[in-house]
């Protein structure tokens, strides 16, 4: 089964440095990939919505390797607002090693028991809440204070 750490950060030099640091210790350059909202969506008809499908691909593909359909709205917002997402898969020693990096790095905290609400500073919270709360579920690791998760598929 492969084991990939998610880190979502405030922007794309955090996610850089998170990259250096990644293929430094050996990930290869294939089991690393950040992504980004996409400056330049073109339309491709009259019904075209290039960021509305971008949001809702990226959604599916979240909770395809574990991710619970809160959790992926949560990423897909801060990818909205800006952020951008890192992926690193490999074994789970390398995994776990991905997640530490990226926590280092201060990877966003979300919070699955209070709405999955991205913590970018200086962005005023939603109406579902900020919390820095503990929760651990089947399929991913996630310890308080740690921002970075872990997925199992």
């Amino acid at each position: 089964m492969a084991r990939t750490a998610i880190g979502l950060f405030e922007n794309e030099a955090s996610a850089a440095a998170v990259t250096r640091e990644l293929t430094e210790v050996g990930f290869a350059p294939a089991e690393i990939r950040v992504l980004f909202e996409p400056l330049d969506m073109p339309l491709t008809g009259v019904l075209s919505a290039p960021g509305t499908d971008f949001s809702l691909a990226l959604g599916q593909d979240l909770q395809e390797i574990g991710a619970a359909e809160a959790e992926a709205r949560a990423y897909v917002l801060g990818v909205q607002q800006g952020g951008v997402l890192e992926f690193a898969t490999g074994s789970g020693a390398q995994a776990d090693a991905a997640a530490e990096t990226m926590n280092r790095h201060k990877a966003v905290q979300i919070d699955e028991l209070t709405g999955f609400e991205p913590v970018f500073p200086g962005v005023t919270p939603g109406s579902e809440g900020l919390t820095h709360g503990e929760s651990t579920l089947a399929g991913r690791n996630h310890s308080s204070g740690d921002g970075a998760r872990i997925f199992v598929w």
